[in-house]
């Protein structure tokens, strides 16, 4: 029997997420208060006091879901994962839990990513899409077809669960992928509320400054192996660790190919740490012999 934390990313936030710690939890009001020096604002009378549209700013929202994270990790007794993976930002907070990041380190480079990934989404209007009931090589084969036909980019992004593919691209890209999609039997083929194209070559701008940023910073030997989103296997080595974080911008996030390999490798309980059930409905939906909870 193993124990896999596993981490959400953006869009899990929610008004007041994390005040229950910071109210209840000496050590948790101490993370806060770092986070808020580190970050030069206080970002936790944003996520305590704030709107849903406060917490929608891609500078806000990223490191909020970060801090809750690894808050509600840290502040858990006896958490001692034997394997970790997040989902897209939450693979900074995995990095924390198998303690490969300082926190402090951490944040930083998740306001580094949030920061970069703003101005690229400035640069290349663009957009995502869910696509629900289609195979994952029908999805693929469309979106590459729609990309050699009219030099529109859009590629599957999140691979979250069997049935439901996230694509990303520009946005008569994901416009004409979303017809194909439908046309081609999907149940749904709905553009989502977001800023940009994450995970897809339009963020590339936002690459090159993040990996400036992640090669200036000290890795460490992990506790425990991390499953990243772009190898969907286990990685211990910092140097590799590294590539991944910095190819993940731009590469898929191969979350139910990483949730799979962890099943071989012998996890049995996941726990979410963070804000939201996202992650543990996906597992489900992956294998539903799993045993899955949530802390937060």
């Amino acid at each position: 029997m193993k124990q896999a934390f596993i981490f959400p990313g953006q869009g899990s936030q929610f008004p007041g997420m994390g005040k229950n710690l910071y109210d209840n939890n000496p050590l948790a009001k101490e993370l806060f208060e770092s986070a808020n020096d580190i970050l030069g604002f206080r970002i936790s009378d944003i996520m305590f006091g704030g709107t849903d549209e406060d917490l929608k700013q891609t500078d806000v929202t990223q490191p909020a879901v970060f801090l809750h994270s690894v808050v509600a990790f840290k502040t858990m007794p006896a958490a001692k994962p034997d394997m970790v993976a997040g989902h897209s930002l939450g693979e900074f907070s995995a990095l924390v839990a198998n303690g490969t990041l300082h926190f402090a380190d951490a944040l930083k480079l998740v306001s580094v990513r949030a920061g970069a990934m703003q101005r690229a989404c400035e640069m290349n209007p663009s957009t995502m899409a869910a696509v629900l009931g289609l195979a994952d090589d029908k999805v693929e084969a469309i979106c590459a077809a729609v990309y050699a036909e009219t030099h529109e980019v859009v590629v599957a992004a999140n691979y979250n669960c069997p049935g439901q593919l996230v694509i990303s691209g520009s946005i008569k890209g994901i416009e004409i992928a979303c017809e194909r999609m439908k046309a081609a039997g999907a149940k749904r083929a709905l553009v989502l509320p977001v800023g940009g194209a994450f995970h897809s070559p339009l963020m590339l701008p936002a690459k090159e400054e993040l990996a400036a940023a992640i090669e200036a910073t000290t890795f460490h030997v992990p506790s425990c192996p991390v499953y990243q989103n772009v190898a969907a296997k286990a990685v211990t080595h910092a140097a590799e660790i590294k590539k991944n974080l910095i190819d993940q911008l731009t590469g898929a996030v191969r979350w139910t190919q990483s949730v799979e390999a962890m099943i071989a490798d012998g996890a049995t309980h996941f726990t979410e740490a963070g804000p939201g059930k996202v992650l543990q409905g996906l597992v489900l939906k992956i294998n539903k012999e799993m045993v899955v909870n949530g802390v937060s």
